[in-house]
C-alpha cells in the first residue's frame, strides 16, 4: 500500500501547482481590475472638478461681461446727459449775448460830424462825407447775426468778416468783430477765434465786449493746451476790467487752476 501511495502523490503534486497558479493568476487579474476601476474613478472625480472650476469660470465670466455691458451703457447714458447739458448750456449763453449785443446797440449810435466854425464867425456843418448808410450797415450786421442764430456758422463768419472789411468805422464794427471770433469759435478753430478777438481788443479795448472777448481768449488757449496763457488772460481780465460781469467769470475759473 505504502508503495502504491508515492506515485499518486507524484501525479497529483504537478495537478496542484498548477491549480495554485491559476488561483494565484485569478487573483492578480482580480487585483488588477480592481485597481484599473480606482484609477477610472479618480480620473473622473478630477475631470468632474475640472469641469465644475470651468463652468464657474465662465459662469463668472459670463456675470462680468454682463456688469460691463450695463456699466459701458451707464456711462453712454451719462455721456449723452452731460453733452445734451453742455450744448443746452451754451445755446442759454449764446441766447444771452444774443440779447445783451441787442441791449448794447440800442446806446451805440454812429459819430456825430464835428461842427467847424467858418470865416464870418458862424458854425456852419461841414459838407456830408460820401459815408455809409447806416441803414445798410443795421441790415447788413443783423443778416450775419441771424445767420449766427440759425447755426449757419461758416456763413456767419463770412458776413461779419465781410461786414467788419465794408464798415470799419462803423458803431457796429466792434460787436461785428467779437461775434466774427464767436463763430470761429463754434467752429472749433480756436486760432482764428482768438485773432478776431485779439483784433477787437487792439482796436476797441473800452468797448462793451473786451471783457468777455478776453475770456473767449482764454478759453480758446485752455482748449489749445495753453493753461499758462490762458491763466494770465484771465488774471488780465481782472486788472483791466474789474467792475466787469466777465471779472466774475474770470475769478471762478482761477479758483480751478
Amino acid at each position: 500500500m505504502p508503495a502504491r501511495r508515492v506515485p499518486c502523490l507524484r501525479v497529483l503534486l504537478p495537478v496542484l501547482l498548477f491549480a495554485a497558479s491559476g488561483v494565484q493568476q485569478a487573483g492578480a487579474g482580480v487585483f488588477d481590475d480592481e485597481e484599473a476601476r480606482r484609477q477610472i474613478n479618480n480620473l473622473t472625480a478630477r475631470m468632474n472638478d475640472r469641469l465644475d472650476t470651468s463652468s464657474k469660470a465662465q459662469f463668472e465670466l459670463a456675470n462680468q461681461i454682463q456688469a460691463l455691458r450695463e456699466e459701458n451703457a451707464r456711462l453712454r447714458g451719462q455721456v449723452e446727459t452731460l453733452t445734451y447739458e453742455l450744448d443746452a448750456a451754451k445755446k442759454r449763453q449764446q441766447d444771452f449775448y444774443i440779447d445783451l449785443d441787442g441791449r448794447l446797440r440800442k446806446f451805440e449810435a454812429p459819430p456825430q460830424a464835428e461842427t467847424r466854425p467858418s470865416e464870418d464867425g458862424k458854425t456852419v456843418a461841414p459838407k456830408p462825407a460820401a459815408a455809409a448808410d447806416p441803414g445798410a450797415e443795421s441790415r447788413d450786421y443783423e443778416a450775419a447775426l441771424n445767420l449766427f442764430k440759425a447755426n449757419k456758422l461758416k456763413e456767419s463768419a463770412s458776413a461779419f468778416e465781410a461786414f467788419t472789411k465794408a464798415y470799419p468805422d462803423s458803431a457796429l464794427a466792434p460787436s461785428a468783430q467779437y461775434w466774427l471770433g464767436n463763430a470761429h469759435y463754434a467752429l472749433h478753430d480756436c486760432k482764428k477765434a482768438i485773432d478776431a478777438q485779439k483784433a477787437l481788443l487792439n482796436k476797441w479795448s473800452g468797448h462793451a465786449k473786451a471783457p468777455d472777448a478776453m475770456i473767449n481768449i482764454s478759453t480758446c488757449q485752455q482748449e489749445i493746451g495753453d493753461a499758462k496763457a490762458s491763466k494770465a488772460t484771465l488774471e488780465t481780465v481782472l486788472i483791466k476790467y474789474p467792475d466787469s460781469p466777465a471779472a466774475a467769470i474770470a475769478k471762478q475759473r482761477l479758483k480751478k487752476k
